[in-house]
């Protein structure tokens, strides 16, 4: 069963910052967790979007997203970076798990 974890992203302040940091600095770490699969950024549109960015990370299952995110040196460096350059109000994370419908 695949398993996800997606960070939803408010509008920030300076997007401009947000994103340059983000793609310069962030994204380079996200890709380094052990395990991931594949790393998706969408950006909303339209009037009334609760959000303007989204992150989705992919891993085969649950075990390796929680030892890529909770347990691994990467993991760790993935969150600290998030805490020292996103306010904690402007990012919601949630963890979803693939729901075989056949």
């Amino acid at each position: 069963m695949a398993a996800t974890m997606i960070a939803f992203y408010k509008e920030p302040t300076d997007r401009e910052k947000l994103e340059k940091h983000l793609f310069e600095v962030h994204f380079p770490l996200v890709r380094k967790l052990p395990g991931l699969v594949k790393m998706e950024v969408n950006r909303f549109s339209g009037k009334g979007a609760p959000y303007y960015l989204m992150v989705t990370l992919y891993f085969n299952n649950k075990d390796e997203r929680k030892a890529a995110l909770m347990n691994s040196p990467e993991g760790q460096a993935v969150t600290a970076d998030t805490q020292s350059n996103v306010p904690a109000d402007k990012i919601v994370v949630a963890f979803a798990d693939t729901v075989d419908t056949e």
